[in-house]
């Protein structure tokens, strides 16, 4: 499977894996090498947290790298009134007569607590290409579905606050 990725994604990806090169890696490297003079190793719970603590840098590294080599790279640009990538919309659900705000991101980002939805989850890939006003059926995996409408649509910028998930 291939991730879906803007140049954004990419770009933060990047500095992640540079800055856990650069300044983590050496923190975790000087960690376990302080640890290691405490002496036995086999009672030492100092030595095997940071070991723990510089192996999960590491495998995070490893998993970006994945990342972007594996990646498709996705535009985030869309039609002035159409709902796109990296797009704050407001949608009525009409079910529960409620209002939420949500902003359309790639999967990696995707983040539901902080309004952020993936445009593979099956309300962003519901919205996509419409229109304000538009009333658009969500349907969900086991064959049930709801109705939304779009309220409004802003055209935001990528400015680089949302981070990229952990895993």
């Amino acid at each position: 499977m291939h991730n879906e990725l803007t140049k954004q994604d990419i770009r933060k990806m990047e500095e992640e894996i540079e800055y856990r090169k650069l300044v983590v890696r050496k923190e975790a490297l000087e960690d376990v090498k302080t640890a290691r003079a405490h002496g036995d190793l086999s009672e030492n719970f100092e030595y095997h947290a940071a070991k723990k603590v510089k192996n999960q840098n590491e495998s995070r590294i490893r998993y970006l790298e994945r990342m972007i080599r594996t990646a498709v790279i996705v535009s985030d640009e869309s039609a002035e009134d159409e709902v796109g990538m990296n797009n704050t919309v407001e949608v009525f659900f009409e079910e529960d007569n409620l209002t939420e705000t949500y902003k359309l991101v790639t999967t990696v980002r995707g983040n539901s607590l902080e309004g952020l939805i993936s445009t593979e989850s099956p309300l962003g890939k519901a919205l996509l290409g419409h229109k304000v006003g538009d009333r658009v059926y969500v349907e969900m995996a086991n064959g049930a579905g709801y109705y939304v409408v779009v309220k409004s649509i802003e055209n935001t910028t990528d400015d680089g606050t949302d981070k990229i998930r952990s895993f």
